[in-house]
């Protein structure tokens, strides 16, 4: 356990599926108070605290967020996962999710920008609404958030973790938008880090690559070639597999502990090491 989690208060976007919801297990789990928000299972209907099933120390217990479909697994410990309603790329939603996540916990000490959507297209095919709807959530949301939290981060000197991509750092044919925000997001992280660092607050990136999750999906991708994506990834991956949100939410609770004190502004992939392979 990194101990110094416990008792921080960590607030996630995009954590009702895939890397934030295990992010939200793996923090609350470490100690965390945590607040989410995030769209997958619809609406949250406001805020509510997390009712614990079952005793034992030690034991599995379930969790489920009343008046939402939202049902989380934490092992051994049950913390506070506050559920806030909002939609990221709504600046006026953003504020409603970081004051009531304040409001409720008294500090922020975590944030970790997930949310995201990935809009397929290249630049002779993406529509300027789909530019703009992509660019909104992925780029103007975490903008948005972070200057609204980062005045309780400094008061806690806390920290903030982007989750971006490989994208960010190598491009994809057929994903422009999507490209461009992860790369927006890796300059942001960059840039914000030397903006705070001398007032103890650190800001880094994790750059997944294809990890198991519903994203692509979402986007479009029929299941055939969801498939077929997966398993190239043995052949493209020189680890030979694609990635699990495991993977990803050890490298966030890492940045986000105290272990990491004296990292800041990196943009981490978590990729199997695929960016470092040619094509072939």
């Amino acid at each position: 356990m990194a101990s110094s989690l416990k008792g921080k208060v960590a607030l996630i976007t995009g954590a009702t599926s895939g890397i934030g919801k295990a992010c939200a297990i793996a923090l609350a789990a470490e100690g965390c108070s945590v607040s989410i928000t995030g769209q997958e299972h619809g609406s949250l209907e406001g805020s509510h605290q997390v009712v614990p099933r079952g005793r034992a120390s030690g034991r599995q217990r379930w969790v489920e967020l009343r008046g939402s479909s939202v049902q989380i697994q934490i092992c051994y410990m049950i913390y506070v996962v506050f559920a806030v309603d909002g939609d990221v790329a709504k600046e006026d939603d953003c504020k409603k999710i970081v004051d009531s996540t304040v409001a409720h916990f008294k500090k922020l000490d975590i944030l970790i920008n997930n949310a995201g959507i990935l809009v397929l297209g290249g630049i002779e095919s993406i529509s300027m609404e789909d530019y703009d709807r992509q660019m909104d959530v992925n780029v103007k949301s975490v903008f948005v958030l972070t200057k609204l939290a980062l005045p309780h981060i400094i008061e806690t000197k806390g920290n903030i973790i982007n989750v971006s991509s490989v994208c960010g750092i190598r491009s994809i044919p057929g994903m422009v938008a999507y490209n461009m925000s992860k790369a927006a997001m890796d300059q942001f992280t960059r840039s914000v880090a030397l903006e705070v660092a001398d007032r103890g607050v650190r800001v880094n990136s994790v750059n997944p690559g294809l990890i198991i999750t519903d994203i692509h999906r979402r986007a479009g991708m029929s299941p055939e070639n969801y498939q077929k994506m997966v398993e190239h990834t043995k052949k493209m991956y020189p680890l030979g597999r694609a990635g699990e949100v495991e993977d990803v939410t050890k490298a966030v609770i890492y940045l986000a502990s105290e272990d990491s004190s004296f990292v800041t502004g990196v943009t981490l992939p978590i990729d199997g090491g695929r960016i470092l392979q040619c094509p072939r």
